[in-house]
Parts: C-alpha cells; structure tokens; sequence
C-alpha cells in the first residue's frame, strides 16, 4: 500500500465488535483471534475488499481462501454439504475444522476469494470474538492468517502488529489463541480426504465418519493442495485461448482491457471488459476471474489480455494470466 494506514488496536467489547463490522462493510481489513490463530477479515462477497487483503499480506498467490460462517445454517448459503459432510460439521463446529465443498448455486462469495473455482471453503471459528464480528456483520468473512506472507501465523495480537501495523485498519486483541495451529481442512467433494492437517486430530475425524482418511499434502501458504485438474489451488482457466500482451486486437478476439487507453482494434471486438479503466491493480485484481468468464462465454475465438504491470498485485495478475494461457 503506497500509504500507510493508521492501525487501531482495540480490546474486544461491543464498540471494537461495532467497528469491526463497519470496517468490513467499508472494504476495510480487521484482524482478530479465532481459536487457530489470527485472522486478517475481509467481506468475503466484496472482490476488492478481498484483494486488498492479498496485497496486505504482500506478493499474493490468489489461493482460494476460506470463508468463515457464523453457524452451519450461514455456511450452507455458501457450500453444499453431502451427508458426511453435515456429519462432520455437526460434530465439530464451530471448531477448527474447514470443509472445502461445491459452492452453493446462489453463492456471493467473490471469485477471486474462491480463486474462481467451483469449490469454496469454509468453517464456523469457535471463538468468542470472531463469533461476535460474524453475527454483527451477517456476511461470510474471509480471514486467513494475519501475517505477511511467507511468517510465522500469528497467535498473539503483538505478533499482528509487528507484520502488518500501518497495512491494515484494526486489530482487536483477544489475547493468545487456544489452539495455535491453522484448522485441518477436509475436502468433502465425494468421498472425504484430507488435506491439511491442523487443530483437529485426524483420529477424531475418523471415528465419526467411521472410516480412514484419504490423505493429499498442502500446498505451501494459505490454500489446500488440488485434489485434481480443475479443482482447489488449480486456478479458473478459460476455454477460449488467451493471447497475453496484446496491442492489437484481432478480428474475432474478446479484449481483456487494462488502463484507460484501448488497444487498437478494440471497437472490434466480439466483446470487451476492462479489469481497471483507471489502471489500478486493486480494482483489476478484483475483477480478474469474474471478467475471464464472462469473455469465455462471448464465443470469440480468442482473448486478448493488454498488457499489466508486474509490480504490486500485478505479479499475481499476470501469474494466473499466464498459466491460463499455458493450458
């Protein structure tokens, strides 16, 4: 962020839980304590709200992030649960157990926040706090580790502050964290399979669906690893070819625009969308996957991707540009 912001911290109590929420109904970023570690919340339905948490935490890798949910109704407006999957979170929720599961047909979670997959994960955090600022705002909040990337998770409020003080608009300090390890992500997208060991034992998890575990490693950061092509930390890649750096555009090309000049030939387009008319990176990030598919749906026989920047969020724009347009 080229300007720091002035970061409050506050004890948890009504006012701070009031704040809290009005941040985050403004795109603003707070960080508070589950019973995992620190949290960094942003409004899971606002696009730039979230990408502003992934510039927060410093050279984003857009990896789906995990929603949280003030209880099980909440969480099934975002995912559909199968009947282990209901199992599951009916014995461990609110706890630190994360379910990731097909994204609900009326979903607002941004694409961005799911990295525009059809997949989205989430959990209900048993902690007093964060329960509190769920209810408050009544929207799904985002909220992986407060830190910058590449740290320690956070599982004090001193360690917040020490990453992130001036990128961020509010911490509340809820004391240490319970728990201090990230939760155990569950994929529930047929039969159950882990995919990040955490806070919940996997033994637990056995005995009551009273089977075993199929098991595949995480990846590195705050995504689960892929189950398969198409699914997790893979990305939205269009079916439509993508041509990256484009100054022209081609007879029969969508335009994936950037900046507030239009590549030549743009009035011809099959169709054009502009991730940032005002050549901001925030605003582009944003928009990046929900533009991808609306182009893919324009039946051209190609989109062109203008050129982007590579500083800041550009890195991992033009990143996730380029494996789609590697596929």
């Amino acid at each position: 962020m080229t300007v720091p912001l002035t970061t409050r911290v506050a004890k948890p109590d009504a006012a701070s839980v009031a704040e809290a929420a009005r941040i985050l109904g403004e795109g603003g970023l707070v960080a508070f304590p589950t019973e995992t570690v620190y949290g960094l919340g942003a409004d899971a339905t606002n696009g730039r709200a979230v990408a502003r948490l992934y510039e927060a935490k410093g050279r984003p890798a857009f990896n789906p992030l995990i929603a949280h949910a003030v209880d099980l109704k909440a969480a099934q407006a975002l995912g559909r649960f199968n009947a282990k999957a209901n199992r599951l979170a009916k014995a461990f929720w609110p706890g630190p157990l994360t379910l990731v599961l097909p994204k609900a047909a009326r979903c607002r979670v941004s694409d961005l926040a799911t990295a525009g997959l059809d997949t989205i994960a989430v959990r209900v955090p048993d902690h007093a706090v964060a329960r509190d600022i769920l209810a408050a705002f009544g929207k799904p909040v985002v909220a992986p580790s407060a830190n910058r990337s590449g740290h320690v998770s956070p599982t004090r409020a001193e360690h917040v502050q020490a990453d992130l003080a001036g990128r961020i608009d509010l911490i509340i300090d809820g004391g240490p964290t319970p728990v201090g390890v990230e939760s155990t992500i569950i994929a529930c997208l047929d039969e159950p399979v882990l995919l990040r060991p955490g806070g919940l034992p996997r033994a637990a998890i056995e005995a009551v669906l009273k089977e075993k575990l199929a098991y595949a490693p995480a990846a590195a950061g705050d995504a689960p690893a892929p189950l398969a092509p198409g699914m997790l930390a893979s990305h939205y890649a269009p079916r439509t070819r993508l041509r990256l750096n484009a100054a022209r555009v081609e007879p029969g090309e969508a335009l994936l625009a950037f900046g507030p000049v239009p590549a030549e030939g743009a009035k011809g387009a099959a169709k054009t969308l502009n991730l940032s008319a005002r050549g901001q990176l925030i605003e582009a990030a944003a928009n990046l996957f929900s533009h991808l598919r609306v182009l893919d749906a324009a039946g051209a026989d190609a989109i062109a991707v203008m050129s982007i920047p590579s500083d800041g969020l550009g890195e991992a724009i033009n990143d996730r540009l380029g494996r789609a347009a590697a596929r």
